[in-house]
This record gives structure tokens, sequence and C-alpha cells, in this order.
């Protein structure tokens, strides 16, 4: 068995958004000794750091992921498809908008406010012309707190492993899920 060092539980801790005092108590131990560990001042008995790893994993257990809410079929164009594709896709699933991708990597986004003004000719342009950027990327394992944050500025947010599109999560995804 590893021993974690005092700074890996800080930084566990504070990766989950635990306070000291949090941890204190789902551990059951004091908020003096837990800054004394993690500062490295005390070394604990095994049975009080296996209570405090245990109390980390439990929080651990209570954090909701990109992978716990992401919609795995992403309805998406290429690049090079048609405008009235992306057109007929938006308006067949009802969203307002769709990622661009291309070999399974994000390359833009494409909104019904990126159609509006656009002539019948246009429509045959490539999706490339007229897309607009990239929706963020986050990976699986990104916080409920960290897509959110990400929500307030863009429609959606990419979900990649290894640099392959494998979800997308939206505001309306959130509240559906969260719900």
């Amino acid at each position: 068995m590893e021993l974690p060092t005092p700074a890996d539980l800080r930084q566990r801790r504070t990766e989950l958004g635990l306070t000291q005092s949090e941890l204190a108590d789902r551990a059951d131990v004091s908020q003096p000794l837990i800054a004394r560990i993690e500062g490295g001042d005390v070394d604990p008995r095994l049975s009080t750091l296996r209570r405090i790893v245990t109390a980390l994993d439990d929080a651990e257990g209570d954090v909701v992921r990109a992978a716990d809410l992401m919609n795995e079929a992403v309805v998406s164009v290429a690049p090079e498809d048609p405008v009235s594709e992306a057109a007929r896709r938006m308006e067949e699933e009802a969203y307002s908008q769709l990622a661009v991708i291309q070999d399974g990597v994000p390359v833009g986004s494409i909104s019904q406010g990126d159609l509006v003004g656009l002539d019948e000719q246009d429509r045959e342009d490539p999706v490339e012309t007229h897309m607009a950027e990239s929706f963020p990327t986050v990976s699986k394992d990104a916080t409920l707190d960290e897509i959110s944050n990400l929500l307030e500025h863009y429609k959606a947010v990419m979900i990649t492993e290894a640099g392959e599109t494998v979800g997308i999560l939206t505001e309306a995804d959130l509240a559906a899920r969260l719900s």
C-alpha cells in the first residue's frame, strides 16, 4: 500500500472543493489535525490516515463529472457538408446549434443565427464557410462546476477523450439530468 503524502492529501482535498473543516467533519477528526498533517508537521496514525482517505474517496463519489452527464449521441455536421444539411439536421433534431466535427475532432460550430440571412445559393456553401469557433472541450473527468462555468459563456461543451469527441453537454442537458 502506497501512503499519500501531505501534498497528495491537500491536492486531493482542494480538487474536491473541500475545506479542511469539511474534510475533518467527514473523517471525524479535528480541523487543526488536518492542517498539521497537510503541513507535514504530524505523521498521523494509520487508522487516522485511513479515515481521511476514506472520507476523500466518499467525497469523490459525490462529485458529478462530465462522463455522468454527457449526451453520447452527438448530432453534428462535417465542415464540407452543405449549409442546407446543417439546417435540415437542426430542424429535424429541434436544435439551435450543431458541432462541426472532422474525423472525430471538434473544429467549429454552426447555429441558426449563422444561417439567418443566407439565400438559396449560400445554402449550398460548405458549412466551414459559415461556421463559428468550436465549443470548448473538456475531459470526461471535468466536474459539474467546471462545465457550469463554461456554459455561462458558451452554448455547449464538447467532451473529448484522447482528442476524439465522445459526448456533448448543453444547459438543457444539465437541466434535464439534474432535475
